[in-house]
């Protein structure tokens, strides 16, 4: 029997990992919305879930250590992207290029896409116990 994640739930819990760090790196970029000289940053989110689709991206495996273990197929890991920085629609005096209304505004859709695929893998995970209890 092969246990695999990726059929089990898909793209999102690639995309968990991804909104997580989106939503440190706008948040770190709130907190700095009246530091001098401070550059807003992002990620770019579709590319860097492109990359973690096709393998390109960190991955862990696990490695059974006796041969009645279950095989594990599929990337699961730790998937990371590139940060870049934000091109400004109006750079302040100070060379601070953090907009806060832009800023919130990306926080926000980045919260609910990640309660969206958390609630999509929380309702995988129910169905599966549901399968393994039999009920």
């Amino acid at each position: 029997m092969i246990l695999s994640f990726d059929n089990a739930f898909g793209v999102h819990t690639r995309a968990l990992s991804l909104y997580a760090q989106r939503s440190s790196v706008l948040a770190s970029n709130l907190a700095n919305a009246d530091t001098p000289d401070y550059k807003a940053r992002d990620i770019d989110f579709r590319s860097a879930l492109g990359q973690a689709e096709a393998g390109l991206g960190k991955a862990r495996h696990l490695q059974a250590t006796h041969e009645k273990h279950f095989g594990v197929s599929g990337n699961e890991g730790d998937w990371s992207a590139e940060t870049l920085y934000r091109t400004p629609l109006q750079p302040s005096l100070d060379g601070n290029t953090v907009d806060v209304q832009v800023e919130q505004a990306a926080f926000t859709d980045n919260a609910m896409r990640y309660m969206a695929s958390l609630r999509f893998v929380t309702g995988r995970v129910q169905g599966l116990m549901t399968a393994l209890r039999g009920e």
